[in-house]
């Protein structure tokens, strides 16, 4: 506390972007831009067909309706302001501003691996228990499973989120990044921070480690279920129908183990950008893409709702 008066708090961080970059501001601001606005068309394009075909209201489809939201969201608590970083070479958000990004993204990063797990579970029933898939995964509850990953999204990251908000900032306040991530805001902080993060990590393992574990466990059942199945097209056809939630949770997840395992701190800074940019910015724009390529009930989908508007 002695400390704390005889330093001055910062009032607003300088986020610095991508500061080797500033002679393609412009091009960079177009490229994340045309992303962005695809990102969001992609991702709502699969929520109104999810909501409007009669031949995608299913369970998995629902769950896809609402990961495709959680896209959104992520993609918009993050590229917008980025936009702004980058035009104008670095830009100022205020401390309060910045801790409210950080919880805005852990929360749909949280809820996307939730989501992400329900799906694997849906898998798991249809191919592994298809005689009583209908009656398990009913209407009431695909509903529960979504608003818990929803509700524990939203309320979880507070764990780590609100000690985060008690640290007292001073001296620098440039941080080296597009946005307001958790390993930078650390190294500014004149406070302890390993109480904090060693909070961040444990409250890691129920909404990241856990959720991972268990993807993994369900398809290994999956796949043993699947081997079984005595004809190749049968095996084929099982296996098409959980192939894109396999590609969209081995993107994803690859990314996330890469940003919280490797040691940034200790390496370059551009490391942790690169990752970051796959995360944000070019998982949820790939996810639509890889459903939409890989899943004829969607392609028959944009195809009627084309006739539709046509």
């Amino acid at each position: 506390e002695i400390l704390k008066k005889n330093l001055t708090a910062i009032s607003e961080f300088l986020l610095l972007g991508f500061e080797n970059l500033h002679s393609f501001k412009t091009l960079l601001f177009f490229v994340f831009l045309t992303i962005y606005i695809f990102t969001v068309a992609g991702n709502l394009l699969i929520v109104v067909l999810v909501s409007t075909s009669p031949q995608i209201q299913s369970p998995m489809y629902f769950f896809l309706s609402h990961l495709s939201v959680s896209d959104v969201l992520l993609t918009t608590y993050a590229i917008p302001n980025m936009l702004r970083v980058v035009l104008e070479e670095g830009s100022t958000m205020s401390v309060n501003g910045c801790l409210t990004q950080f919880y805005l993204i852990c929360v749909s990063t949280i809820v996307e691996c939730f989501l992400l797990t329900v799906m694997s579970y849906d898998r798991y029933q249809a191919i592994c228990n298809p005689l009583h898939y209908t009656t398990i995964m009913n209407n009431r509850l695909c509903t529960i499973l979504v608003f818990l990953s929803w509700f524990l999204g939203s309320v979880w990251p507070l764990i780590a989120v609100i000690p985060v908000f008690n640290l007292f900032f001073c001296h620098s306040n440039v941080i080296d990044h597009f946005y307001c991530d958790f390993a930078p805001i650390m190294e500014l902080s004149c406070s302890d921070t390993s109480l904090v993060e060693r909070e961040v990590f444990m409250s890691s393992f129920p909404t990241i480690v856990i959720p991972f574990i268990f993807i993994i466990v369900s398809y290994c059942y999956i796949s043993r279920t699947v081997m079984g199945i005595p004809t190749t097209l049968g095996r084929k056809k099982a296996f098409s129908t959980c192939s894109s939630h396999l590609a969209v949770v081995s993107a994803y997840y690859g990314t996330l183990i890469i940003k919280y395992t490797v040691p940034f701190r200790a390496n370059s800074h551009v490391l942790n950008k690169i990752v970051s940019l796959l995360y944000t910015v070019f998982t949820p724009f790939f996810n639509p893409i890889i459903y939409s390529l890989r899943n004829n009930d969607i392609k028959m989908a944009i195809k009627k709702l084309g006739v539709f508007l046509y």
